[in-house]
């Protein structure tokens, strides 16, 4: 599982002209699902993201996280960060899950960002054509894998 996780001073998702999703300070995160992704990987990810520590303190450094603010966050189903660009110019998506796989991971997902922080989770619309706005601030944009845990 692959997410772009990224830091907003507002958000939203528009799915035909119809804003679907809106914050304000929070995070954007975008995940991919592939098939070898299961319930340990969202249990680690959803924790991760959680706790990360990149909102600034009253001393101006990264020493909060998302829980820490109180901050809103919008998940989006992005099938696109599986792609595999090793070979050629077109990139290949043969590792995204199909949606009978997805689907369920991405709920999953959802739902236990939920339980890690207490709130509720805006989403986009799994395999909408959506349009995402975003405002990042800082920027910071941090990428992580489940498969590499770095």
């Amino acid at each position: 599982m692959k997410a772009v996780i990224q830091r907003v001073s507002q958000s939203s998702v528009t799915i035909n002209n119809e804003i679907v999703a809106q914050i304000q300070q929070g995070l954007l995160v975008l995940v991919g699902i592939e098939d070898a992704d299961n319930q340990e990987d969202i249990n680690w990810l959803t924790s991760k993201i959680a706790n990360l520590r990149i909102f600034e303190d009253e001393n101006e450094v990264m020493n909060l996280s998302l829980k820490d603010i109180d901050g809103e966050m919008i998940v989006v189903s992005q099938f696109t960060l599986q792609a595999a660009t090793k070979k050629g110019n077109r990139p290949s998506y043969i590792k995204a899950s199909k949606p009978e796989i997805a689907i369920p991971l991405y709920e999953s997902f959802v739902q236990q960002m939920e339980i890690e922080l207490g709130k509720k989770v805006q989403t986009g619309q799994f395999g909408a054509d959506m349009k995402v706005g975003l405002v990042n601030d800082g920027p910071v944009t941090i990428i992580i894998d489940t498969k590499n845990k770095q």
